[in-house]
């Protein structure tokens, strides 16, 4: 079995399978956690990018205001990708867009109070799960660490 370095680092020492182990044990973890986010967000009427593009929203709160390209960026997807699930987002009476003042052609995107209302019910789960979860996390890497 052959163990490639990363790209350009050809100097990495070969990993133990204990090494291994933790970083499966902790990637199963994360799965487990990210597909639990999806059925809470399906639970609550909430495509998953749905989910994730109102906590996207929420989290910038206080900076400049949040626009397509932010979403674009912060969700790893293409900018008309993000214009679309804006759209739909605006049609669902999650989100409203207005046109920016100092640049009519940028749109400002901010939550509805529906919005909200739905972040704050998956948020409070999400934590809780993630109360729940983080030790195991943490236990899984502590192998990993040299």
């Amino acid at each position: 079995m052959s163990h490639a370095a990363p790209k350009g680092d050809a100097h990495v020492e070969a990993l133990s399978p204990e090494q291994y182990a933790a970083l499966a044990d902790f990637r199963f973890r994360l799965r487990r956690f990210l597909a639990f986010s999806e059925a809470a967000a399906a639970r609550a009427g909430l495509p998953p990018q749905q989910h994730q593009a109102l906590l996207t929203l929420a989290g910038h709160a206080g900076r400049q205001p949040a626009t397509v390209g932010l979403l674009a960026e912060q969700l790893l997807i293409a900018p008309h990708s993000a214009a679309e699930l804006v759209t739909r987002m605006v049609e669902g009476g999650l989100l409203a867009k207005a046109r920016a003042a100092e640049d009519r052609r940028r749109s400002e995107l901010s939550l509805t109070p529906r919005a909200e209302a739905l972040l704050r019910t998956l948020t409070a789960a999400h934590l809780e799960e993630l109360r729940d979860l983080a030790p195991a996390l943490v236990g899984a890497l502590k192998p990993a660490v040299p």
